[in-house]
C-alpha cells in the first residue's frame, strides 16, 4: 500500500439538505440537493443518526493490500504507531483523529450547540466534546449575503430560551444572533458551548472534535422534524441547557472571538507558503496549516494529516512514490513520512488538518 492514502466520498445522512456541490465534486450527472450534505474525510466516526441505527453511516472504507475494502480505522490500527504516532509529542490514540468533512448547505442548519470536552468527560462519560472549526471555501451564486450565527449577541435567560425551545420560538432564538458575513478564504473557531448555525448556500471543509455530540434545539428545518431522542443527546432539556454558554459576544467583538487570521510560519520567496490558520494558541483539539505551492516545496511534519486539495493540481512526493493531486482530492498522511514534496507548475493550495496538542 502507497504512503499516502488517497480518501474517496463518504456522504453522510443528516436532519438538513444540500449536497448539490459535492455531487458536482463527484462527477455525478443531475447533481441535487438532498439529506447528504456531508462528506465524511477519512473518517473514523460513526454518524449518530436516530431512526437510521440500522445503517451504518460515517466511517470511511479504503482498500487494504488484499484488495478488501475495510473500515479506515481498522487499517489504522493495525499500524498505529506508524500511522498516528509512535512516541513522544508524536505519540496519538484513535480519540486523537479529528473529524473532517466537506460540507455543503442548500438550506440555514438548526440552531445546535456541542458540549466542550471537559461536559462531555464529567457529564456524558465521553472523552471528546465537538469544538469546530469552518474553512470557507466556495458560496453560492444565488445566495448575496452568506453569513453564519456564532454565539449569543444578546444572551437570554436560562430560563426564557428554554421556553422558546419547548414553544420552539424561532424567531425570538434567531433575535439573539447577528448575521456574522462570510466569503471563501475565512477561517472560524466555535468553540464548545457556543450556539450557532450556518447559512444556506456554503460550501466549507469543517474540522472538529471526533464526536457527532450535537444539542439540536431547533427541531424542524425544510420539513423533517428531528426526533425527540436526536434533539438533546439523548439527555432531557435540562442537561441540553447545562451544554449552553450563555456570555453574550457583542457584535463588535465577534471578529476576536470567532474570526481567525492566519499566521504564515514559513515563506521561501519563491510562491511557496505555509500559514497556521488554527493552532494551539487558539484550541487544544486540532491544527490547521495552508499549504502554497509555486513549483517545488519541500516539507518537514512530524504529526499525520488529512490534506484537501483546495485549488490547483500538482503531485506528493515521498522517495520515488508520487502521488497526484487534483482539486477537491482529499488524502491521508502517516506520522510515520516525516518529509514530503509538493510539486506544481500551475499553483496548488492543500488544506491541512492536524491533530491537536492534547
Amino acid at each position: 500500500m502507497n504512503q499516502i492514502i488517497k480518501l474517496s466520498a463518504n456522504r453522510v445522512w443528516r436532519t438538513y439538505q444540500g449536497g448539490k456541490q459535492l455531487d458536482m465534486i463527484e462527477g455525478k450527472q443531475n447533481p441535487q440537493d438532498s439529506h447528504f450534505p456531508e462528506d465524511w474525510i477519512g473518517s473514523t466516526v460513526e454518524a449518530r443518526n436516530i431512526g437510521r441505527e440500522h445503517i451504518s453511516e460515517g466511517l470511511a472504507m479504503v482498500t487494504n493490500e488484499d484488495g478488501q475494502s475495510v473500515p479506515f480505522r481498522d487499517l489504522l490500527r493495525q499500524e498505529q504507531q506508524y500511522f498516528l504516532g509512535a512516541d513522544g509529542d508524536s505519540a496519538r490514540s484513535m480519540e486523537d483523529i479529528p473529524l473532517v468533512k466537506y460540507l455543503d448547505s442548500s438550506t440555514r442548519l438548526h440552531f445546535q450547540a456541542h458540549p466542550t470536552r471537559d461536559f462531555a468527560q464529567k457529564r456524558l462519560g465521553l472523552p471528546r466534546g465537538k469544538t469546530e472549526a469552518y474553512v470557507i471555501l466556495e458560496t453560492r451564486a444565488e445566495i448575496s449575503d452568506p453569513y453564519i450565527y456564532a454565539g449569543f449577541q444578546r444572551s437570554p435567560s436560562r430560563e426564557q430560551l428554554k421556553t422558546w425551545i419547548e414553544n420552539q420560538d424561532i424567531e425570538s432564538i434567531e433575535k439573539c444572533f447577528d448575521r456574522i458575513p462570510v466569503k471563501p478564504g475565512d477561517v472560524f473557531l466555535i468553540p464548545g458551548g457556543r450556539p450557532h448555525a450556518l447559512g444556506e448556500g456554503i460550501l466549507m471543509l469543517e474540522i472538529m472534535e471526533p464526536s457527532d455530540l450535537a444539542v439540536r434545539f431547533e427541531f424542524e428545518r425544510c420539513g423533517y422534524v428531528i426526533p425527540e431522542a436526536a434533539r438533546f443527546m439523548g439527555r432531557d432539556i435540562e442537561t441540553a441547557l447545562d451544554v449552553f454558554n450563555f456570555d453574550p459576544i457583542p457584535p463588535e467583538k465577534v471578529d476576536a472571538e470567532f474570526r481567525c487570521q492566519p499566521k504564515i510560519l514559513l515563506d521561501d520567496n519563491h510562491g511557496n507558503c505555509l500559514e497556521e490558520l488554527i493552532g494551539a494558541d487558539k484550541t487544544s483539539c486540532f491544527t490547521i496549516k495552508r499549504a502554497s505551492v509555486s513549483g517545488c516545496f519541500e516539507r518537514k511534519e512530524n504529526a499525520f494529516f488529512f490534506g484537501v486539495v483546495t485549488a490547483g493540481s500538482g503531485t506528493l512526493r515521498i522517495g520515488n512514490e508520487v502521488t497526484q493531486l487534483q482539486r477537491w482530492d482529499r488524502f491521508f498522511c502517516p506520522a510515520g513520512v516525516d518529509q514530503f514534496q509538493y510539486q506544481s507548475d500551475a499553483g496548488l493550495s492543500v488544506l491541512e488538518c492536524y491533530p491537536g496538542n492534547s
